[in-house]
């Protein structure tokens, strides 16, 4: 669990995932100022098309938009048009790498080498 600072989360959602790019400086601001609120909880998964599976299992960034039985689907409800026209962002209840180039950047960002561990995983040891 950790605190992080407004520049933290710049580097995380500009830098790496374009959100002031993508949809403007209301949108990205509202987005800072909602994850600086309180700790985040950090981790890692890795596994056979875990980035798939981890999405899957999450839902779809927009809340309104993920089935019930996924994460966002079962605990959060907002639509972007809502949070627009109410000019407030979406409560962020999880985040999920898209593709394996942001987990590698994200990776980075948020952990140091000596907070991840190498180990063979089971597919790798008792596969062939």
């Amino acid at each position: 669990m950790i605190s992080p600072d407004r520049e933290h989360y710049f580097k995380h959602y500009e830098e790496i995932g374009k959100l002031k790019t993508r949809r403007g400086d209301h949108a990205f601001n509202v987005t800072l100022d909602y994850m600086t609120t309180g700790p985040v909880i950090a981790m890692v998964f890795e596994g056979v098309e875990a980035i798939a599976l981890v999405r899957k299992i999450v839902g779809p960034t927009e809340p309104k938009s993920a089935a019930p039985g996924t994460i966002r689907g079962d605990y959060s409800h907002m639509s972007f048009g809502y949070a627009d026209d109410e000019q407030k962002g979406i409560p962020n209840l999880i985040h999920a790498s898209a593709d394996p180039e942001e987990a590698e950047q994200e990776i980075a960002h948020w952990f140091s080498d000596a907070e991840l561990y190498e180990y063979q995983a089971l597919h790798e040891k008792y596969t062939r």
